[in-house]
This record gives C-alpha cells, sequence and structure tokens, in this order.
C-alpha cells in the first residue's frame, strides 16, 4: 500500500487523535521536569514550604505548556521521553506534546490523526493541498520475519535510486566485473596477484549457492574473459557461464567502488 503522506507505527501518548490545519513544532529534546546530574539534598522546616516545593514544580511546567499554546501550536514532537507531569498538562491544553518553540521552529501540516490499518494504530501527518515530499510505503506479512525482509527490500531499492542519483554508472554483475578486474590486476604486477585472486570470492560463492564446482567455474571464467568475452559471467539458473549483459540485470558503479 502507498501513502501520500508520512506514516508512523506508532500512536500518540494523548487523548487527542486528530488535529486539522494547524502548526506543528519538532523537536529532539525530551518534554520532562529538569534533573541534576548528582543527587540533590532539600531541607524542608516547615510543612508550607513541603506543600509549596510540588506546587513550584508544577507552576514551571504549566508556564511551559501555556507558552506553548500563546504561540499557536497544536502538535510538538519530542524525540525522547514525555514526563506524567508534562503529559497532564499537554490534556489541559489539547496537546499531543510539548517544547518551548522558537518561531524559526515552527512547521505547518493540514492534519495528524491516528488510524488502525490491519489491526495496527498508527499515526497518521498528511499535507492535502500542495507538493508532498515524503510518502510511506505500508507493508503487510503473516510473520515479523517476511516483513523485516520487505522492509530490507524497500530499504535496498530506496538506497540503489539515491546511488544512482548521484553516480549513474552501472556495471556487470554475475561475476563478470570481478573476473575481469582479477584479470587486468594479475597481468598489471605480480606483487598484488594475491589481492586479484580476492575478486574469486564472488564467483566462487555463487557456484557453491546453486551447487556447482566453484573451480570449474573460475576457470571458465578466466578462460571466456583472456579470449576477450569481458561481459561474461555466471547464469545461476542455466549454470553455465554466458554473455550476461543479455540477461540486463546490472549492478551499481558506486556500490562496487566503495567495496574496493
Amino acid at each position: 500500500m502507498w501513502c501520500k503522506c508520512m506514516v508512523h507505527g506508532f500512536g500518540v501518548l494523548s487523548f487527542v487523535y486528530l488535529f486539522t490545519t494547524f502548526l506543528v513544532a519538532v523537536f529532539t529534546g525530551g518534554v520532562d521536569t529538569s534533573a541534576t546530574e548528582t543527587k540533590e539534598t532539600v531541607l524542608i522546616h516547615t510543612a508550607d514550604q513541603l506543600e509549596n516545593y510540588a506546587k513550584t514544580e508544577e507552576a514551571k511546567v504549566e508556564e511551559l505548556i501555556k507558552a506553548v499554546a500563546d504561540s499557536g501550536v497544536k502538535v510538538i514532537v519530542s524525540g525522547a521521553a514525555v514526563g506524567e507531569m508534562a503529559l497532564h498538562f499537554c490534556e489541559r491544553y489539547k496537546y499531543l506534546k510539548l517544547c518551548q518553540p522558537n518561531p524559526d521552529d515552527l512547521g505547518y501540516v493540514d492534519s495528524v490523526s491516528v488510524k488502525e490499518i490491519a489491526g495496527v494504530k498508527v499515526t497518521v501527518v498528511k499535507n492535502e493541498e500542495g507538493g508532498n515530499s515524503v510518502s510511506t510505503v505500508l507493508l503487510r506479512g503473516s510473520t515479523n520475519s517476511i516483513l523485516d525482509d520487505l522492509g530490507r527490500a524497500v530499504d535496498d531499492g530506496v538506497n540503489a535510486y539515491k546511488a544512482m542519483c548521484k553516480d549513474s554508472c552501472i556495471v556487470l554483475v554475475a561475476a563478470a566485473t570481478e573476473i575481469e578486474l582479477a584479470k587486468r590486476v594479475k597481468l598489471d604486477q605480480y606483487a598484488i596477484e594475491k589481492f586479484a585472486e580476492s575478486f574469486e570470492m564472488v564467483p566462487k560463492t555463487l557456484a557453491e549457492n546453486v551447487g556447482l564446482n566453484a573451480m570449474e567455474i573460475v576457470y571458465a571464467l578466466y578462460a571466456e574473459h583472456a579470449s576477450g568475452n569481458t561481459k561474461v559471467g555466471l547464469d545461476l539458473e542455466e549454470g553455465r557461464c554466458k554473455d550476461v549483459s543479455t540477461l540486463n540485470i546490472w549492478d551499481l558503479h558506486t556500490t562496487n567502488y566503495n567495496i574496493l
């Protein structure tokens, strides 16, 4: 499922489940009362001091939340925990979370709502008008392991697209590139022959995964590349060496470059 909005796989902390057309502020810090790094000692001499000690803390938190309310923000997202006292005042002022914002920190969204998709509560952030630069792919699966595999596949695809935007060069797969590099490095100088042989791990691993003789495949690939057939690699479905450019399967140049 493709959603032209931002979807978070969790609900909100407050009892307010829907806001439309409002200001939103995002902060990395938590929403809670400050604490000292070491233990502190408070001397209380009278009952009034004990009673006012808690009231002072509550008043400070309420003052902070009221300042947010006066700025016009209705939804504040924090990157850490929200204290119980802060959450109490968030409910009073109809907030999700809070932090003291500056005008430059404010953003705008059309709606934030909590919905249930496939039995899971999610938070949906949406802009009805204008271009949405953020979209979310919702994945469904029978088990968590399947969802993890699907998530990694989507992540690999997105990163491959990002890499192609930076460097659109592509190279052959199926060990064709690695064998050609190994052949050229070996011929260049004997001192780095072992480095060239390290490229052979790619065709060996591919051959072993499909039950083929790894050494025979490596020798066959070397023979083809020595004859000038630089596009020859290992076809895993047929189990033989062939021109892999006809399979229309390519790899990113930047990925291979970073591996080297």
